[in-house]
């Protein structure tokens, strides 16, 4: 399970990164932007939490860097913008969803020890 977890984590940091980097036109549009940021970190965090269970806080260093560094880096597209709230949402949301993992994590293995 870790090791697709992993896979599919560096398989949305990927995804991240060409979305927030690429130029606006060929940026997929899916709904409101923000939703569409926070889903993304949201499965992110899901994601690392999953593939790295026992590294908790380095993975919340990870999502808050990712999005601090990718938010950065629009600074030197003219095409795009970088705003600290955007910042912050992505960094919020990737928390979330290391969280949810967390809940899942304790979850199975709650129902594991019952057995």
């Amino acid at each position: 399970m870790t090791s697709i977890s992993r896979l599919a984590a560096l398989v949305l940091l990927a995804l991240i990164i060409f979305a927030t980097l690429s130029p606006i036109d060929l940026r997929p549009h899916l709904s409101d932007a923000n939703m569409e940021r926070a889903l993304a970190y949201i499965l992110l965090g899901l994601a690392l939490a999953l593939g790295f269970p026992s590294r908790v806080t380095q993975t919340v260093l990870f999502i808050c860097a990712v999005a601090g560094v990718l938010e950065v880096l629009q600074l030197f597209d003219p095409g795009r913008h970088a705003r600290v709230a955007d910042a912050l949402l992505k960094a919020a949301a990737g928390v979330v969803g290391i969280v949810l993992a967390r809940f899942v994590i304790t979850l199975v293995s709650r129902a594991a020890e019952r057995r």
